[in-house]
């Protein structure tokens, strides 16, 4: 199972690999993103980034989907990470029951959107328009979606967030 989705432009860096692992007390990390997939030096470069602790896969959204669905995955702890909400949504919506929570922690930051056109959400989560409409409708599945940076900070609810704007 899904533990944790982490929406985070840097996909696996230090703090993920560090601190959210352990915290989550995860023994398999899976990135769920097309580009990292398909491209060699990306994917390279995640399976430097994560501990020798965790297995690492790297899958398109699609075959990530597969993954977190397949039946000989249901007992173990998964951290799953993607570098936007619409990944994210499509993870919640199509392995249901699945998914323990969404932390949208550092997401806009490099999506290529124009900055005028985004919304800030919560402190570095900054949404173009079809990434917060992604976010709404995540919100309405009933997955618990929160912002935190880090382990030991608050979680800040996006349901009430987007709620305020």
């Amino acid at each position: 199972m899904v533990i944790q989705i982490r929406i985070d432009d840097r996909l696996i860096h230090g703090q993920v690999a560090l601190l959210w692992t352990k915290a989550l007390g995860t023994k398999g990390v899976v990135v769920a993103n097309d580009n990292a997939a398909t491209n060699d030096a990306v994917k390279a470069t995640l399976k430097m980034a994560c501990p020798k602790t965790q297995k690492l896969l790297v899958k398109t959204v699609e075959d990530a989907e597969r993954v977190i669905n397949d039946p000989r995955g249901k007992e173990m702890r998964i951290f799953a990470l993607t570098n936007c909400v619409t990944d994210a949504l499509k993870l919640v919506k199509n392995c249901p029951g699945e998914i323990g929570c969404v932390n949208f922690a550092n997401v806009g930051r490099f999506d290529g959107s124009d900055n005028a056109t985004k919304t800030n959400v919560v402190n570095s989560v900054a949404l173009n328009p079809e990434e917060l409409q992604a976010a709404r409708e995540l919100v309405a599945t009933g997955v618990d979606a929160f912002h935190q940076i880090a382990p030991d900070d608050p979680q800040v609810s996006i349901a009430d967030a987007l709620a305020k704007l």
